[in-house]
């Protein structure tokens, strides 16, 4: 007899039905090998007291601080610890329960079927010249053959901007942003490029966001967050998806001293926000892809936390994207100029896919291809 522990694995009902285990079974015991672990702030004592009784009558856990029993204070955080099938008792069970653990049981029930999405690589090109990363900048014809290289190395979504967001970056008017963009519109319109792959436009200017609408391109990469209703009407018209990202501030000034109580709250308070916004207006989650704003009005601890616990934003049921190459948290960590950023930069976007992100935004396709490609034959 040998034995050897399992590492982590993706398809728990697939481990199952190649060992043979009968259909119902597989259903049964797959909820058994997934452990949640859940963050919950401020819950009232009375509540916490409740819901570790609960808890630990069907087999799951409460992480609770000393002096709850004895009512300390009115509020406190505590951690829930359980599998899949102890998540799913606790959501009925609470929604009984007294004391805010109604909301408690409806915010887990949302985690419980979470959609999945097939893994993309969103290749990135700037037609101007100020971007952060100097082999990103391309121009007229220069930027035609990059997305001609960035679809035979295996791109599913290219990302074109025509105005740097860099920390500090100028603001530049709608007419000189759809100057700089326009002639590779054109192009891609003219070869039938948007056939091949999905293109995405960088901007929040509905002038430039509708012409590139206009050239074939799908989807709108909006690092306001859907802060202007005309970009959600424009995804409505012309069919495409809408990028939101959280940003702190402006890029002339997100990076000076950005401050949080709770960045994880706040940035998911932020998307519940404004995928209601959304919604009333008509655009569905199915056309909302999430992106919670790496380097962009955040820390390097800030932008750690997030990637850390991704998953969380799965919760919304919308693609999330996670773009981070050769960003300045690289740096941070293990000072290095920008153009050997790259290992840096697919340490972390690894970590991301593995943490539910679905899209990558990236300088280095050929790279990234090759690495996720390995990557999910790990994971498989």
């Amino acid at each position: 007899m040998n034995i050897y522990q399992l590492g982590n694995i993706r398809d728990n009902k697939a481990v199952l039905q190649t060992l043979g285990v009968k259909c119902e079974g597989v259903e049964i015991m797959s909820k058994k090998m997934e452990l949640f672990c859940f963050y919950i702030k401020d819950l009232k004592t009375p509540a916490v007291n409740i819901l570790k009784q609960d808890a630990l009558s069907i087999g799951a856990e409460l992480a609770v601080p000393s002096g709850v029993i004895i009512y300390e204070k009115p509020l406190y955080d505590c951690i829930l610890i359980g599998t899949k099938k102890h998540i799913e008792i606790l959501s009925r069970k609470e929604l009984v329960q007294p004391f805010g653990l109604k909301g408690v049981a409806k915010e887990l029930k949302k985690f419980l079927s979470i959609k999945t999405y097939p893994l993309q690589i969103m290749g990135i090109i700037n037609t101007n010249d100020d971007s952060f990363f100097e082999g990103s900048r391309f121009v007229a014809q220069d930027a035609l053959l990059k997305c001609h290289k960035m679809i035979d190395e295996g791109a599913s979504i290219i990302d074109i901007g025509a105005v740097s967001s860099r920390p500090g970056s100028q603001e530049v008017s709608e007419e000189e942003e759809l100057a700089r963009v326009k002639p590779l519109c054109d192009a891609i319109m003219a070869e039938k490029l948007y056939e091949k792959v999905i293109f995405s436009i960088d901007s929040y200017t509905p002038l430039v966001v509708e012409y590139a609408l206009q050239s074939g391109f799908s989807l709108i990469n909006d690092i306001t967050g859907a802060g202007n209703e005309e970009l959600i009407r424009l995804a409505l018209k012309y069919d495409a998806k809408l990028c939101i990202m959280h940003m702190q501030g402006t890029p002339q000034m997100m990076q000076k001293n950005p401050q949080y109580e709770d960045v994880m709250t706040e940035v998911s308070d932020f998307f519940e926000t404004r995928i209601a916004k959304c919604e009333a207006l008509g655009l569905s989650k199915e056309h909302l892809v999430l992106d919670v704003g790496i380097g962009f009005g955040k820390t390097l601890e800030h932008n750690l936390v997030l990637l850390k616990n991704l998953v969380h934003f799965k919760k919304f049921g919308c693609e999330l994207l996670v773009g981070a190459s050769r960003k300045s948290m690289i740096d941070k960590i293990t000072p290095v100029p920008i153009h050997e950023r790259l290992p840096g930069t697919l340490a972390i976007h690894l970590k991301a896919v593995e943490n539910g992100a679905s899209i990558i935004r990236c300088h280095d396709v050929a790279e990234h291809q090759q690495a996720l490609k390995v990557f999910e034959a790990l994971i498989r």
